[in-house]
């Protein structure tokens, strides 16, 4: 009976203790809460579709960082092009990442070495740099801090035509470091593509550009809207008619304004119609995810668009 009553004991007296190690332990283990699709990935393994990923073409320097537990992993500087779909790296940040066995048998599985977080894979030799490495890396998996503050870069908003097009040259261009296509000018909060498309949310199809000014200016990026789109047609862009595919700047100073105020008056100068509009700056709704970077994951380019030396 003694017996019985001290083995209670013991039990009874035991539960705070184990009730209290377990929360220390899971405070320890407290992450960054996580979207649904977020958890597919990084929780349960799965990939995020390719060429729909938010860093595939990020350009911009700085760190990459566990979405789920801010741990740095990948620098800018070993982020690389291999076209397969998925921001690539030829290096990590020393013990940042582990690699492990993965499920298939086959291919060797990537997570943060201090959350467990699925990343993606890890690919040897086969020539993309000269380490020999590629890590293939979900963007989803992925939280990115630019080594330059959002004070320090600046923002403009064009739209001419298709925004497929428009971001087309935009990306490309020398000092921009991140494009993102969406509406603007419009009455309806969250528009979706089909939305604008039936011609009645007073929408522009527009590009969204972070630049440089060290690198680039507000200046050169209008000499490439004008130079890359026929700004003469009023009722859309080539084939591409309706009013979400006309020709606006909008602008989000009064030196922005200014700058278009002069290059369409030294088009008018030249003989040209100019049809674009100028209207200020408002909300930019971002589109969806398939139509970012549309020719760089089709490996085509633009129908309506093409760069003719003006200035």
């Amino acid at each position: 009976m003694n017996r019985i009553i001290l083995y209670i004991t013991l039990i009874c007296t035991s539960f705070p203790m184990c009730a209290q190690n377990n929360s220390k332990t899971q405070q320890k283990m407290k992450f960054n809460q996580l979207t649904p699709e977020e958890e597919r990935v990084i929780v349960y393994k799965a990939t995020e579709m390719p060429y729909t990923g938010e860093y595939i073409n990020n350009k911009e320097e700085g760190t990459y960082v566990c979405k789920r537990c801010n741990t740095p992993l990948y620098r800018s500087s070993d982020k690389f092009d291999s076209h397969c779909g998925w921001p690539s790296f030829d290096d990590e940040i020393k013990g940042a990442v582990k690699r492990i066995p993965d499920a298939d048998g086959q291919r060797t599985e990537i997570v943060c070495a201090n959350c467990g977080a699925h990343l993606g894979h890890v690919f040897l030799n086969e020539g993309f740099t000269p380490k020999q490495t590629r890590h293939c890396v979900n963007s989803i998996s992925l939280k990115f801090i630019p080594a330059k503050s959002e004070s320090e870069l600046k923002k403009a908003y064009f739209a001419s035509g298709c925004f497929w097009g428009t971001e087309y040259f935009f990306m490309k261009a020398p000092g921009v470091v991140k494009t993102t296509v969406g509406f603007m000018g419009g009455h309806v909060d969250h528009p979706t593509y089909e939305q604008v498309c039936k011609k009645n949310t007073g929408h522009f199809e527009t590009t969204e550009v972070i630049y440089d000014p060290e690198k680039t200016s507000y200046e050169n990026l209008l000499k490439l809207f004008f130079e890359t789109h026929d700004f003469t047609q009023t009722n859309g862009q080539g084939p591409d008619i309706g009013p979400q595919y006309r020709s606006c700047i909008f602008y989000s100073s009064p030196d922005e304004k200014q700058l278009a105020e002069k290059y369409i008056q030294i088009l008018n100068d030249k003989g040209y119609v100019v049809a674009t509009m100028l209207k200020p700056a408002s909300t930019f709704w971002k589109a969806e995810d398939y139509h970012q970077q549309y020719y760089e994951h089709k490996g085509n380019t633009p129908y309506c668009h093409k760069y003719t030396r003006i200035f």
